[in-house]
């Protein structure tokens, strides 16, 4: 996930794109912050839009990678904006005008005179409910685009000029009703980021100098500031716990259900609520990099891309329209001919069918039910970058995992050391070197070691440290070179012997990593280090065999340890001893070999085989590394690894109901196409079938919103 993000609140314009274009909420160009240059907006042909500037929630725009040109595209196909919809007042009252019309209709035959005032009351309604879509629609049509708005005004002009103006009045009423219903039906799917946005509050407690506190905006704490946080005051920055005890309600923020118990040196997120107990915590991030901040980026900008269903949809939807306008001119020119039809009866039916040639519900099957699936992830502490990933989980068959900081918690403590040739070195002498060496490195074992030993006087001279990938950390202390290294780099070095395998090997036979301390002579001492299992680590697994996916450990510690921690959680599969390239090879192996494989770790070394994984997952957590959750697909923000299986879950349940509703769409249009082919068809009954279907699937889609696992 990117840094340096402002949080903001996404604007939206619902544009349907009948005739190519995208009937998804589209992102509208957000507004920079104040005194920043205004970016370009795009040209999506609206007639306006309904951008809400939000201050310090400012935002930038985004267009992201291959989804740029489909978004593009879908700019350039735009086709229906709802600015040019009436109140439901003017609705309500077109409604009630169209069915006098028809009621006047009926009545011509008895008394003629009805009829000019019918058509009056028609003329009435249609300016009521749809002049905008019909002045709208005739620029369309100047500019050669076939929109849904070009075929209201085709459908209604060619009504009146057929003498079925009481049925160009209910066809024009009813599209407005049913836009109307659709557009607040998706505006349940846009509110997901503003409901994020509403977690932090606006204002953050500063402790002063003099000891007073100033409410201060979020965007304005500075770095190492100490903020108070009331009893039932939700937390309005990342930061450290400095003072106090309490527990606090992070699921909004991580999915974890339970309450997190607080005390100080430990991690408070913004948007988490603290419980009882007044705390105080130092600012670690600004309000632009914190764990929220970057939630909404991932959920906007997931909602922005297109998922591949969605890009092959859009770009089925561009073929579609002139296809279906085609078969109504065929219909209108051939049936005289073919079937007997008189020409009004042919050109009606033509009508009907233009009617129905709108996209709207087919276009609308994917984003809506996307954006659903990504917002019920991100509420389970899922964060997926892009519909993309999302369809991907569905294909894995096999799960690759690291171990530290992955399968275990990542939180290594040293638990035994020992020198093994003290001819050079005093034992303390050793501790200290090793804790000189280890203090230099973020390897989560050699943090282990730094803490697990006295620290340093730092009177030693410490140069060249340097970090030997997949192998240790190098340095000359006091003009002597030292490194703590794995056993890998002490074989290739000629500097194991078998006394010192044998030690290891009982090390490692209970789960411990061994790290050596060697000069240029011989290894000097050795440091065990043990990394508890995560608690759910067992049960993820068990999870994911049950779903058909094949978990294997690729781990850079070494084989005896990696097996055994892989044997404690159920994994046959493991894989020790590892170089970032050799992870790298291992998938390039399962992919060809089993099928689609994910990837999931924490570190920099799990970098290179996240990028190659067809689904890289990435361990969220503190001790997860910028590099893993950039490269990553989807980040776990919880370290739950039994997310894992969840997204799997979550991207079958989603495929089935996109194809539900792209099934339900094509088959609402085909069986109106074969009404309209038996002369069958009428228009009112197309805006129903076309605007209901578009409702039904929305509904659908909106379902994921309340998906738990």
């Amino acid at each position: 996930m990117s840094k340096n993000h402002p949080r903001h609140e996404e604007a939206y314009v619902h544009s349907c794109g009948c005739g190519g274009g995208s009937c998804a909420p589209q992102p509208s160009p957000s507004i920079p912050p104040q005194g920043a240059a205004r970016p370009a907006r795009h040209d999506h042909d609206h007639d306006h839009d309904h951008d809400h500037d939000h201050g310090e929630h400012a935002g930038h725009d985004h267009r992201h990678g291959e989804d740029s040109t489909d978004a593009a595209a879908a700019d350039a196909h735009a086709g229906h904006d709802h600015g040019v919809l009436p109140g439901w007042p003017r609705i309500t009252a077109a409604l009630v005008l169209a069915v006098l019309a028809e009621a006047a209709h009926w009545g011509a035959s008895l008394h003629p005179w009805l009829s000019y005032g019918g058509m009056a009351l028609a003329v009435v309604a249609i300016g009521l409910s749809g002049l905008g879509v019909y002045k709208a629609g005739l620029k369309d049509l100047a500019r050669f685009k076939l929109g849904i708005h070009a075929l209201m005004a085709v459908a209604v002009t060619g009504a009146f000029l057929i003498g079925q103006w009481p049925e160009a009045a209910m066809v024009m009423a009813l599209y407005a009703a049913a836009e109307r219903i659709e557009d607040q039906a998706m505006d349940r799917a846009r509110q997901a980021i503003r409901n994020l946005l509403q977690l932090a509050p606006e204002t953050a407690d500063v402790l002063q100098p003099d000891g007073s506190v100033a409410a201060t905006r979020v965007a304005r704490v500075a770095l190492g500031a100490r903020v108070r946080i009331a009893p039932g005051a939700r937390v309005p920055l990342d930061g450290t716990v400095v003072q106090g005890e309490s527990s606090v309600n992070q699921a909004p923020i991580t999915g974890e259900s339970a309450l997190a118990d607080k005390a100080p040196g430990d991690a408070l997120f913004a948007g988490s609520v603290n419980q009882h107990g007044q705390l105080t915590m130092e600012v670690t991030a600004p309000a632009t990099d914190s764990l929220l901040a970057r939630i909404v980026h991932a959920v906007e900008q997931a909602q922005a891309t297109r998922a591949p269903t969605q890009r092959f949809v859009d770009r089925f939807a561009q073929v579609y329209t002139p296809i279906v306008l085609v078969l109504a001119v065929l219909l209108a020119v051939l049936a005289p001919w073919l079937l007997g039809w008189t020409w009004h009866d042919a050109l009606y039916q033509a009508l009907a069918l233009l009617v129905i040639a709108c996209p709207c519900a087919l276009v609308l099957s994917t984003p809506v039910t996307v954006v659903s699936a990504l917002t019920a992830a991100a509420q389970r502490g899922i964060l997926m970058k892009g519909g993309r990933s999302l369809e991907t989980a569905r294909l894995l068959r096999a799960i690759a995992l690291d171990k530290t900081g992955t399968l275990t918690s990542g939180s290594p403590a040293l638990v035994h050391w020992q020198a093994t040739d003290t001819t050079a070195s005093q034992p303390g002498d050793l501790g200290r070197t090793a804790w000189q060496l280890a203090s230099g490195s973020d390897h989560p074992v050699s943090r282990a070691i730094a803490a697990g030993l006295p620290a340093g006087t730092g009177a030693d001279v410490v140069q060249e440290l340097q970090a030997l990938p997949g192998r240790g950390v190098q340095a000359r202390i006091d003009g002597q070179r030292w490194t703590l290294a794995n056993l890998r780099w002490a074989r290739e070095q000629s500097l194991s012997t078998p006394a010192l395998e044998a030690v290891l090997e009982a090390q490692e036979a209970q789960g411990r990593t061994v790290t050596l301390l060697a000069d240029d002579q011989a290894v000097r001492a050795l440091f065990a280090v043990a990394d508890p299992l995560r608690p759910q680590a067992a049960e993820a697994v068990a999870q994911l065999q049950a779903l058909g996916v094949t978990p294997v450990v690729l781990s850079g510690d070494n084989q005896a340890t990696v097996q055994t921690i892989a044997a404690q959680v159920g994994i046959a599969d493991a894989r020790g001893s590892l170089l970032p390239q050799d992870k790298l090879d291992a998938m390039a192996v399962l992919q060809r070999d089993v099928g689609p494989t994910g990837m999931t770790g924490d570190g920099i070394n799990d970098a290179p085989a996240l990028a190659q994984s067809d689904l890289g997952f990435a361990m969220g957590g503190r001790h997860s590394t910028g590099m893993a959750m950039e490269t990553a697909d989807v980040v776990l923000m919880n370290d739950d690894l039994r997310r894992i299986p969840e997204t799997i879950r979550l991207s079958r349940k989603s495929h089935t109901v996109l194809w539900q509703n792209i099934g339900l769409a094509l088959g609402i249009k085909a069986a109106f196409f074969a009404l309209a082919v038996a002369g069958m068809a009428t228009m009112w009954m197309a805006v129903v079938a076309d605007m209901g279907v578009s409702l039904l699937v929305v509904a659908n889609g909106l379902r994921l919103r309340r998906w738990r696992g």
